[in-house]
């Protein structure tokens, strides 16, 4: 088990939002800092935690995605090779990412259509930067029972579901999944326990889970549940953001061998 850490910007400030709120009016938030990008990806680097994520919450294409680039890019520069980074990319802008300092690319919406996996641009994207370059985040929300895949900020369901054989069919097209429960992102009220049935039915590549950890129990009974197979991710609580779990303690338990 990891802890990875997220740098989310919106508007080219580093934001913690409620999930499922955003859209091109803005989000519900629980937290804005004052401080950039680079900030926050100086205090990973001195704690040396690895696998991060930034995420670039606005539409690609717009003055405000520009302004939260040039925030990722500062953060990326800050810790070269110890970030990733996601929100509209493609196999366009993939490599200048990397070329950048990511570690890898994070992608949901490029690899849709029509709700359906679009395994061409899979190909294109693996064929710029390689698969062991890419991570797949296959966030999601429930429905009648089920948990699909969500694309376009979190507003667009797709016909996709989250399966073990999902995560299996997907391994030849990148390292690692990020999973995003979005129904409890942002909201303080405890992870979503029913997505680790699915988790627990797969053995394969690095599973990171985001969403709904508040307190350090949290984070304990996610290594049980999970036997320390999935990684974890702390938003909107954890101090940097105004809330009260420290990086340190979090790298205490889930290095707790």
């Amino acid at each position: 088990m990891e802890f990875r850490p997220c740098i989310d910007i919106h508007n080219g400030q580093v934001k913690q939002i409620v999930g499922g709120t955003l859209n091109d009016s803005g989000a519900k938030e629980n937290f804005v800092s004052e401080r950039g990008a680079g900030f926050f990806a100086e205090c990973y680097k001195k704690l040396q935690i690895t696998g991060g994520h930034i995420i670039m919450l606005n539409k690609a294409g717009t003055p405000e995605y520009e302004a939260s680039r040039k925030a990722a890019v500062e953060a990326l520069r800050a810790y070269p090779g110890g970030l990733q980074v996601g929100g509209g990319i493609n196999a366009e802008n993939a490599g200048a990412f990397i070329k950048e300092g990511a570690s890898h690319v994070i992608v949901t919406s490029y690899v849709f259509s029509d709700g359906k996996i679009n395994y061409e641009n899979l190909e294109k994207l693996v064929s710029t930067v390689g698969k062991e370059h890419v991570v797949l985040d296959l966030s999601c929300r429930k429905k009648d029972g089920e948990y699909y895949i969500v694309t376009d900020r979190w507003q667009k369901f797709t016909k996709t579901k989250l399966t073990a054989s999902l995560l299996k069919k997907l391994e030849k097209y990148c390292s690692e999944y990020l999973v995003h429960a979005v129904d409890v992102e942002g909201k303080a009220a405890g992870p979503d326990r029913d997505i680790f049935d699915i988790f627990s039915k797969y053995e394969g590549l690095p599973v990171t889970y985001a969403g709904g950890i508040h307190t350090y129990k949290d984070i304990s009974a996610i290594k049980e549940v999970s036997g320390g197979r999935v990684n974890v991710t702390v938003g909107s609580a954890l101090d940097l953001f105004g809330g009260k779990l420290s990086c340190e303690k979090i790298l205490s338990i889930v290095q707790d061998k």
